[in-house]
């Protein structure tokens, strides 16, 4: 079964909002995430308050070096709070969105994969982008470990997309590719960083 959308979902979807056109969605932080959440679906809300519930099991100084590392422009944290109260006013932002609908449908399926059986090629992935600061690989080999493999994964692939005079082997993406096919995602998941593969 597919998951919701064949694009990027959850807590990664929001970073890639604080992009250098982010200001047209919204003259705050705040306001850029609930403008993106009210254009979209029930499923994207879900998505996302289940990614950043789960973040909750990081300290909040690397959810900072999470969210840096995955935004291209991220307001700093002196206008948003610790990485932990951003991360609880994202969580808000999408219980108030939902809230404005009684019949939300829970997610199922696919969409509540979390990756566990993938958690060491996940780690071992993470690790083998050494051009990534240690302290960012260090902070996703934690989200593999203390949330999920998948948040971790979908993460890294931020990460990686906002490097893009890095390369990827074909061996690598190959790996990322084979690990997104068994978590579902979508075809521009996995895709987004196709372009930074060494070419022959």
């Amino acid at each position: 079964m597919p998951r919701f959308t064949e694009f990027n979902f959850g807590v990664s979807w929001v970073m890639g909002f604080f992009h250098q056109d982010g200001s047209h969605d919204g003259d705050t932080p705040v306001e850029i995430v609930a403008n993106n959440l009210a254009k979209n679906g029930d499923e994207e809300a879900l998505a996302v308050r289940r990614d950043a519930q789960i973040l909750g099991n990081l300290p909040s100084e690397t959810l900072e070096v999470l969210w840096e590392a995955g935004a291209e422009y991220m307001p700093s944290f002196e206008l948003v709070g610790t990485g932990a109260e951003w991360t609880r006013t994202v969580i808000g932002l999408c219980d108030a969105r939902l809230s404005a609908k009684a019949d939300v449908r829970p997610l199922t399926g696919a969409d509540t994969e979390d990756g566990l059986p993938y958690r060491d090629a996940v780690v071992a992935e993470i690790e083998r982008v050494e051009f990534l600061p240690t302290e960012v690989r260090e902070a996703l080999v934690d989200c593999a470990r203390r949330c999920t493999p998948d948040l971790a994964l979908r993460v890294l692939l931020r990460c990686i997309v906002k490097t893009p005079y890095n390369v990827l082997s074909p061996d690598q993406y190959a790996r990322l590719e084979a690990i997104g096919s068994a978590l579902h995602y979508g075809e521009y998941v996995v895709d987004a960083v196709e372009f930074m593969v060494e070419q022959d």
